[in-house]
């Protein structure tokens, strides 16, 4: 699984390389994969989070049916990379 998501994961990001649209971004078929994948990801989701950053909130988003990021938060990619990863610890997951 990890394998697989390490090369869906570098597809999307070489793939969507200079698209600023969230949306776009978001529907692209190997994020859309990603997201298939289900709750087993989340820890590698969160890994990626923490390591490369990069725009993995709607993936965590859809996938763990949460946001634990507050209002004020929205749109401050370093205060909701600190929100989810401390869902990530509060939810006992490990990465």
């Amino acid at each position: 699984m990890e394998s697989t998501f390490i090369t869906l994961a570098k597809q999307w990001r070489d793939e969507t390389r200079g698209i600023s649209s969230t949306n776009q971004m978001s529907m692209h078929p190997a994020y859309q994969q990603i997201i298939g994948m289900g709750e087993t990801i989340i820890p590698l989701l969160l890994r990626e989070l923490e390591r490369k950053s990069g725009r993995w909130f709607w993936a965590l988003k859809s996938i763990s049916r949460e946001d634990p990021v507050p209002s004020e938060f929205r749109g401050n990619t370093k205060e909701m990379t600190r929100a989810w990863l401390e869902w990530g610890k509060q939810r006992g997951y490990e990465w």
